[in-house]
């Protein structure tokens, strides 16, 4: 009998105490899809005064969730070794989280700043190869940005931006990447732009998505400021000590061993052939939904810095407008999963409330996953705090005046 088997005869903090937080108990409700009930469990699983997420996840990313959520599954469903996915990673979330665990880890996304932004964390340079080898990439200052730039960056922030950008550039073309470089371009990519002097740009939007040069123009305008001068070299050394402030040298060590285990894919979350039938113990991910994000808007600068055509990763990006054409896709997805998921194995499938909460996710996500084959265990539903983020993006899915992450629970027999 599973935990949540166990959730289903008895509610309190003495019999489930890495279930619950702070002794609440839990609220079962029902949900009813085509005529049959499904369990939704509802409490503080997981929350952010809980346990404080590992520093190393600290990468801007938009729509990404918290560690403490796969952790919860990671820690509740699979053992030392057993392999953790995610076929929608973004950041990398799921798959740092699980590493540090001591899981083996298989990460997917279509878009490649996913590899870029969460591979490198698994190989950590020390703080004085990382320093040795940002002295040595000379700045040129001849070299000319083919867009110009200069409402986000002071010129000489910007020479010291395409020098390493020319460097990396010229490292990867002759395929002599190391992971000091990896971690270097993973740090700068994130630097890019922000609203605090802990970025390469003058001030401007949150630094998940990047702003139009007109847009930054208007900023400046309106805020009669004007870029100043940022270190560049400097940025990424601050940057990387908080990235690596809670990591132990045994972490290091789990997570480069896990490292030499794990895969980092590029491919449509629907055709991953590399994966071995019958090998994934859980997939915790959150798939991207209805026509939220714009990913050329977003991204254009992190992937101008990357040397990637952002118009032709969109177009291979599930951006659709209505719920029908999402479900095709996701019913490929958990098809797919299926194949991969081992007996007995678990998919946490995060969902959210789109469209001011007029479609809730998981009302469509629970048939197809049964319909690939898996037994839907539930929705688990975690109370927190309303967030500034949520409110941003226009983010309502509340349950009783808190914010909530709502998970649909399936498992493989």
């Amino acid at each position: 009998m599973d935990k949540f088997q166990i959730l289903l005869k008895n509610f309190t903090l003495e019999e489930n105490k890495n279930l619950f937080n702070d002794g609440e108990k839990t609220d079962i409700q029902f949900i009813n899809i085509n005529g049959k009930k499904y369990y939704k469990f509802i409490n503080e699983f997981w929350t952010s005064k809980q346990r404080k997420a590992n520093s190393l996840h600290e990468i801007a990313y938009r729509a990404c969730f918290k560690g403490q959520l796969p952790r919860f599954f990671i820690t509740n469903l699979t053992n030392h070794n057993d392999r953790v996915y995610d076929p929608f990673s973004g950041r990398g979330t799921t798959i740092i989280e699980a590493a540090l665990l001591g899981r083996n880890v298989i990460s997917n996304d279509i878009n490649p700043l996913s590899k870029i932004l969460s591979k490198p964390r698994l190989s950590i340079p020390s703080i004085s190869e990382l320093k040795e080898r940002l002295i040595s990439i000379q700045n040129n200052p001849r070299l000319k940005s083919e867009i110009d730039l200069l409402m986000f960056f002071h010129p000489d922030t910007l020479i010291e931006i395409l020098s390493i950008k020319k460097y990396l550039k010229e490292k990867k073309k002759e395929k002599k990447e190391d992971k000091i470089d990896n971690w270097i371009r993973m740090v700068a990519t994130n630097r890019l732009t922000g609203h605090s002097k802990g970025y390469f740009s003058v001030y401007t939007l949150p630094p998940n998505q990047a702003v139009s040069q007109k847009s930054q123009i208007k900023i400046n305008v309106k805020r009669n400021q004007k870029p100043e001068y940022r270190n560049v070299r400097e940025i990424i050394i601050k940057k990387s000590l908080n990235l690596i402030k809670n990591i132990t040298n045994e972490q290091k060590i789990i997570l480069e061993n896990i490292n030499k285990n794990s895969k980092f894919l590029s491919n449509d979350a629907r055709k991953t052939k590399s994966i071995k039938n019958n090998s994934v113990k859980l997939t915790v991910t959150s798939p991207p939904f209805l026509d939220i994000v714009q990913y050329t808007d977003d991204n254009w600068l992190r992937c101008w810095f990357n040397d990637i055509d952002a118009k032709k990763i969109e177009k291979k990006i599930t951006m659709s407008k209505k719920i029908e054409d999402w479900c095709d896709v996701m019913s490929d997805v958990f098809k797919e999963l299926f194949r991969i998921t081992k007996k007995g194995g678990y998919v946490a499938f995060e969902v959210g409330e789109v469209r001011n909460g007029k479609i809730n996710l998981d009302e469509y996500v629970i048939p197809l996953g049964i319909n690939a084959g898996f037994n839907c265990k539930g929705v688990v539903v975690n109370k927190q705090e309303f967030t500034k983020t949520s409110s941003i993006w226009g983010i309502k899915n509340n349950y009783k005046g808190t914010n909530t992450n709502r998970i649909v629970l399936f498992k493989k027999n």
